[in-house]
């Protein structure tokens, strides 16, 4: 039985794929969240500090 025959070769890639589309939805889990807490801290800064322009 060889190494490299389609049925083992699609296994890997079934499993390497998976495991790319989980970092890529991990990644983008934390930048929507990074996102959402920079909003909120600009948001409660904003209305506790007012800036005038002079």
């Amino acid at each position: 039985m060889g190494r490299n025959n389609d049925r083992n070769i699609k296994i890997h890639n079934d499993k390497l794929h998976k495991a790319q589309d989980k970092a890529k939805k991990a990644a983008m889990l934390r930048k929507e969240k990074l996102k959402e807490i920079v909003k909120k801290f600009n948001e409660n800064h904003s209305s506790d500090n007012p800036t005038t322009n002079e």
